[in-house]
Formats: C-alpha cells, structure tokens, sequence
C-alpha cells in the first residue's frame, strides 16, 4: 500500500486531562499506511490548569511540521463529556467518513486502509466495527492481518451484546444522528442501537485493528464507575422503548440479561483486586 494515498476520513479525538497518553494515539494514527484527510483533537475544557490544552497545542505544532496531514484543535469552554467533545468534532469534519480514537488508545497501522478500503466499496453500509485486544506495549511495525471475515450487526443480538467499541467504529459523516449530548456513560452504544433501530446498516470485521492498554472494566474503580456504566445502558434500552423502538417484553429482558452481566463484571473485579493485593 502507498504511504502517500490518502482515506477520505476525519479521525476525531477528544482529550480530557491525557497529557500522557494522547502522543501515543496520535502517533499511531499519523503512522498509517494510508492517511486520513483530517485529524481533529478536541479538549474536553481539562480540568488541569491548561496542561493537556498546551500538551494538544504542542503536538499540533510538532506534528503538523513532520506530517502532511491537517491536524485541528477544538478547545470546548465547558466540559461536554466524550458525547458533546465528539459531536462539535463531527460538526466540523469535513471528510465523507469519520473514525473515533480515544486519547488513551491505539490502532494498528492498517486500520484506516482496511476499513476505509471496506465501506468505500460497501455504500450503503453506514458504520462498521472491528476486534480490539489489550497489550502493555504498542508495537507499530507489526503491519501483518491475517485473513478477516465480516458479518452485520444485527440490532437484537447488538441489544444483548455490543461488539462496537468507539475505538473501532468507522461511520458516514452525513448520517443522520448524534450522541446524545446529555449522556455520559454508555453514549456510544446508544448511537449504535439507535442507527440500527433506524434501519442503518453496520457490520463487523473480524480482525484486530485497534489496541487498548487497560481492561475493558473495573481499572479505574469499583463498584462506582461500573455501576454509572450500568446505568447507562439502561437508559439505553429505557430510551429504545420510548422511542418504541423495542417493546415491553425485550425491554425487560434486555435489562435483565445486563443487570447480570454487571454483576459478573463486579465478582471479576472483586477477585482481581483479591489475586493483586495477595501478590502484591
């Protein structure tokens, strides 16, 4: 693949207080083997005395000197939350497709060209998602992908299980939604039930295209944190049945089935902090 071919994609990031992270995340996105047409950083209005805000201005400046690639700084006033940092980036991308990275994730140096490759040969398909594993060191020069399949995103196997990790998700700019800008956990799932509820289609390819460096759960508290992410998926299905988008019976079972989930996810944390604190 041509280094210097360009995707017709806008990467969007928001940042919030990742002055140690977000280099890496852009570092392997500006590292692709087929370049975005944009990258938009978004400061989520830091609450750290302008540090990430200079950290952002910095790495535009440095970057922007080595790569051939428009690099954009959004600095919010207020903090939004990853849903309004998100949509004010969307609001002014100017690419056909739009790819989410979060400050403290990577991808692989393929990502863009693989699945900007897919859906610019798949038009009527709106979103795709892919695998994402978790590793302790970034490895860049890896550029081999085994052999992937596909397969699409059904919406009520998606309401009991959602394989689509914003760090993965590639969508069509003009589609026709936005994160709701009053959610703050479990947003992303919401704009992905809601497409498919609405008759989008969205697939998922089978291959790893995206690391992270923490567990999916549970690394950054306990019960607290889990149980705001439980919440709001939830609110998610309590929406979806407002909007009559499922009825009664699935409502229930769909919280149900995540209500146990959760509490899964509690003893899992529980018994990890038990395995580190005997270890440690």
């Amino acid at each position: 693949m041509n280094t210097h071919e360009q995707a017709n994609v806008s990467v969007i990031i928001p940042c919030y207080c990742c002055s140690e992270t977000v280099e890496r995340a852009l570092h392997s996105v500006v590292q692709q083997t087929m370049a975005p047409a944009e990258i938009i950083l978004v400061d989520d209005a830091s609450d750290d005395d302008g540090v990430t805000l200079s950290c952002l201005q910095q790495l535009c400046h440095t970057f922007g000197k080595v790569y051939e690639i428009p690099i954009r700084l959004i600095a919010l006033q207020e903090n939004t939350g990853p849903s309004g940092a998100r949509n004010a980036a969307w609001d002014t991308a100017t690419a056909d497709f739009i790819a989410f990275l979060d400050a403290d994730d990577a991808w692989h140096p393929r990502k863009i060209e693989i699945q900007y490759s897919w859906m610019a040969a798949h038009p009527k398909v709106s979103l795709s998602g892919h695998h994402c594993c978790q590793v302790d060191v970034l490895l860049l020069s890896s550029q081999v992908v085994p052999r992937w399949s596909v397969k699409p995103c059904d919406f009520r196997s998606m309401l009991f299980k959602n394989p689509l990790m914003t760090r993965t998700v590639m969508m069509r700019r003009d589609t026709p939604l936005r994160f709701t800008a009053s959610k703050r956990y479990s947003e992303d799932y919401l704009l992905w039930l809601q497409a498919l509820a609405s008759g989008l289609q969205a697939f998922f390819l089978e291959v790893v295209l995206a690391y992270s460096f923490k567990p999916a759960y549970g690394a950054s508290g306990l019960s607290g944190n889990l149980w705001r992410m439980e919440r709001g998926v939830l609110d998610n299905f309590r929406r979806l049945y407002r909007e009559r988008a499922i009825n009664g019976f699935i409502y229930f079972l769909a919280s149900i089935f995540s209500f146990l989930k959760y509490l899964r996810r509690i003893i899992i944390v529980v018994f990890r902090r038990i395995v580190s604190f005997e270890h440690s």
